[in-house]
């Protein structure tokens, strides 16, 4: 007699975007970084991570890097699918890359979104983000405490206000949900930048779960010092 069903965790990474404030003359996630492109990076962690059972990676129908990324790196081969159904945005592309793998994937299982920008991401923050939310009844999301002080500024570029940042986070990835979850509630959404916003539009409270620096996104040409610093570190 078997045992109960444990939920598996899978990787979602939405990769379809040009990347256009960085400036790289091709796609973001292809610009090379301390030795490889960044999406390899973040593939390679999750490659690596036992706790992920399968990794998907949603690409544009046009996508004309990725096969060569592949080709590179035999050692993903049972563990990275790509997905030709990228859309005009993110929540677009997620929500494609949940409707491809329909079949493959049960409700209650786990579903971890990152961002192909992040590369500074290690299998040590993916379990650390697993066994935070093992039993939660939502899921959650890595983020950092703010530490700055924040000013909203006006339309003539001066400070309207300070803006208190006492129980302010800053966002990361991995998000990670139930995928039956995350389905109906992008399925339901509008205006998003993370899925995490999503889950908060059916009145649900997403768990913070502590993140690390090295995890931050790359977007300006200045980030790109930053994160090879991190990744040869």
């Amino acid at each position: 007699m078997s045992g109960p069903r444990h939920p598996r965790h899978f990787g979602l990474i939405p990769a379809a975007g040009i990347g256009a404030r960085l400036g790289a003359g091709i796609p973001k996630q292809y610009m090379p970084l301390a030795g490889k492109p960044m999406l390899a990076h973040v593939l390679d962690t999750f490659a690596a991570t036992a706790a992920i059972t399968h990794t998907f990676v949603v690409v544009s129908a046009d996508d004309g890097y990725i096969g060569d990324l592949v080709a590179a790196a035999p050692h993903w081969q049972g563990r990275i699918t790509i997905l030709f159904h990228g859309g005009a945005d993110r929540h677009a592309s997620v929500l494609n890359g949940l409707n491809a793998v329909r079949a493959q994937v049960d409700d209650d299982d786990w579903m971890l979104v990152h961002d192909a920008a992040r590369p500074g991401l290690t299998s040590a923050l993916i379990e650390h983000l697993i066994q935070a939310l093992r039993d939660d009844a939502v899921g959650g999301l890595l983020a950092l405490p703010v530490v700055d002080t924040l000013k909203r500024g006006d339309q003539s570029g001066r400070v309207a206000q300070t803006v208190e940042r006492t129980a302010l986070w800053a966002a990361q990835t991995p998000q990670m949900f139930r995928y039956g979850l995350l389905l109906q509630a992008l399925m339901q959404a509008t205006a998003l930048t993370d899925e995490a916003g999503a889950i908060e539009m059916q009145g649900l409270q997403p768990r913070l779960v502590e993140g690390s620096p090295r995890n931050f996104k790359v977007t300006l040409p200045h980030d790109v010092a930053l994160a090879e610093m991190f990744l040869r570190s």
